[in-house]
């Protein structure tokens, strides 16, 4: 199992990029959360297969449409055994 940690920023916030994502996790069969940031950034963990993360990461770089991603940081996490994918309240 694979665990990142993603922070993407530009224009992702107001298109429907958490609940977008979190169907496109939920397809993949890949787990973990996604939120807003006051900052204007979207929070991601997401947790699957090596084949499910790289799905999301490809995914997320992109985001859906209306959505202009700048940048995407990733950095590897402790896998938790997560289930499910869930879309969290702005922190």
């Amino acid at each position: 199992m694979r665990r990142v940690h993603v922070i993407v920023s530009g224009g992702v916030q107001g298109v429907g990029y958490r609940y977008t994502m979190r169907i496109v996790a939920m397809e993949a069969g890949a787990a973990g959360w996604v939120r807003n940031r006051r900052d204007g950034t979207v929070e991601a963990e997401v947790e699957g297969t090596p084949e499910q993360v790289d799905e999301l990461l490809a995914w997320m770089a992109e985001g859906p449409p209306g959505s202009v991603v700048e940048n995407a940081t990733v950095r590897d996490a402790e896998p938790t055994g997560e289930r499910g994918f869930e879309v969290r309240p702005t922190a």
